[in-house]
């Protein structure tokens, strides 16, 4: 198996970085995008205070938490993060968001994930990254499925929106699956 760890952070349009102070009072105008909060959350959709994303610069040893910035210009456009690891089953759960919509649809959602799977299971070495979206959540959906996730079942209206249910869809990865498509295996 041969894997090049000379772009470890790097993909064709984005590049993982660490969260930095600067880049705070651009996520607190993504807060203001109610489509941007309903997508990344099943939760109350409550922008973030200042405070509570300077509280993910911290670390932690059972998530690693990135930020997403174009190769090109150095732009931030969104975050990526692992987080939940189970270090003894080789786990963890996935959570993305491309924070202005301008951003959105132009390819680094699907970038972000490359990135974050590689790192996943080449350098956490786990071997199984798992999600969970919500059915009205369509190009999250297809992002994902164009990397390799799988559903793997449903939580049956577990999502109240504007007076409607939802379905929050559960998805995987498996480590031999995503390097079966990369023929890494």
């Amino acid at each position: 198996m041969t894997v090049n760890y000379s772009n470890l952070f790097h993909g064709a349009l984005l590049k993982l970085s660490a969260p930095r102070l600067e880049d705070i009072d651009v996520m607190v105008s993504w807060g203001e995008d109610a489509e941007y909060l309903r997508n990344i959350d099943t939760d109350i959709a409550l922008p973030r205070r200042r405070e509570q994303l300077e509280a993910e610069i911290g670390s932690s040893s059972n998530s690693a938490y990135f930020r997403l910035r174009t190769i090109e210009k150095n732009e931030l456009v969104g975050f990526v993060v692992i987080h939940s690891i189970e270090w003894n089953n080789r786990a963890g759960m996935l959570a993305i968001g491309i924070g202005d919509a301008a951003n959105r649809n132009k390819g680094y959602g699907t970038d972000a994930l490359q990135l974050i799977l590689r790192f996943a299971f080449h350098e956490l070495n786990l071997n199984r990254i798992g999600l969970d979206v919500i059915e009205y959540n369509e190009r999250g959906i297809r992002a994902y499925e164009k990397v390799g996730f799988k559903q793997e079942g449903r939580m049956r209206e577990s999502v109240y929106r504007d007076g409607k249910c939802y379905d929050r869809i559960m998805m995987s990865i498996l480590r031999r699956e995503w390097e079966a498509i990369h023929q890494l295996s």
